[in-house]
């Protein structure tokens, strides 16, 4: 297969790259903005006491969509949007993931002519617009959780002047920046139309998954329940965030070598396989031209991920 049999798929898979992009970057802030207050001009107060759990109200009148709804596969992909700060459809998305899949199809039936290579393409462009979602999650609840101890600590200098708590969140958003600040003024919004400032924090949590955040709704929910010195609480509070941080950074920094280990470890294969197929291609042929060479490739390539996740799954630790 030459140069030329490989630039209509390049060039294909591009295009759609592109357009799958502009479709899913492109602003609709007046969209957003109605959304937004139409999920908090209806708080579902069914599950008032629990701070654990998505309780928002479903799409009515999409039947044809009804049972991924019932598998939790569009809600899993919705709350993660939103933690991740990303106000699209949940149409646009799955439109995005079909078209990738489809380019990834016809570009791998193009290159290869295999059918399971082709579909594992597909699959692999289908997950790069929720691998997207998933960095932009991670990265938005780590800046959060940054931004945290010092809200608290700015909170609780509110709280002792005399404020009220939420005057105290009015002067962190005006203070901090995105996240923190946004989902703040969400909350402050809620409480306006009309939602306890507690079940706004809870709504607040169910966006921002952090446990640190957690030990402040419940702080928050039993003052308003019990009675009690909320400065008080709170400057504990900023001290246990920091102190839970400062484990989280020592746990990664003794890991840090054996994570590196089974990176080394899962790309050492790819990378001999690649040097010996430019050094001396004679050795690879086998491998890449012959029936038992690809089945005996194929096994290698699974047994290699399961080996990099076992390795991931091995050294995550839980605190």
């Amino acid at each position: 297969m030459n140069l030329g049999d490989l630039l209509f798929p390049a060039a294909a898979a591009g295009f759609v790259l592109i357009a799958c992009a502009m479709l899913f970057m492109r602003p609709n802030r007046p969209r957003v903005t109605r959304t937004v207050m139409r999920r908090m001009s209806r708080p579902n107060v069914a599950l008032a006491d629990d701070i654990t759990k998505t309780d928002r109200q479903r799409l009515t009148g999409r039947e044809f969509l009804s049972w991924f709804y019932r598998l939790n596969l569009l809600q899993k992909l919705e709350e993660n949007l939103w933690q991740a700060g990303i106000y699209a459809r949940i149409v646009d998305v799955l439109l995005v993931i079909l078209v990738m899949f489809t380019a990834g199809l016809i570009a791998g039936e193009a290159i290869w002519g295999m059918e399971l290579l082709s579909i594992a393409m597909g699959a692999a462009m289908a997950s790069l617009p929720i691998i997207y979602i998933r960095l932009r999650r991670q990265r938005r609840l780590k800046a959060f959780a940054k931004q945290l101890p010092y809200a608290l600590d700015l909170i609780k200098s509110s709280l002792e002047a005399g404020h009220t708590l939420l005057r105290g969140l009015q002067v962190v958003v005006a203070e901090f920046a995105d996240p923190i600040s946004t989902e703040f003024r969400s909350a402050i919004e809620q409480s306006r139309l009309g939602l306890p400032l507690p079940r706004s924090l809870e709504e607040m949590l169910k966006r921002v998954p952090q446990e640190d955040l957690r030990l402040l709704v419940v702080a928050v929910r039993v003052q308003a329940e019990v009675g009690s010195s909320l400065a008080i609480i709170i400057g504990r509070l900023s001290e246990i965030v920091r102190t839970r941080q400062r484990l989280q950074q020592q746990i990664k920094a003794l890991t840090a070598q054996s994570k590196m280990s089974g990176i080394l470890v899962g790309f050492l294969p790819i990378v001999m396989l690649g040097a010996f197929s430019i050094i001396q291609p004679s050795y690879t042929n086998t491998l890449f031209y012959d029936p038992s060479g690809q089945k005996i490739l194929e096994v290698a390539c699974v047994l290699d991920a399961l080996a990099f996740l076992s390795i991931r799954k091995l050294l995550k630790v839980k605190y």
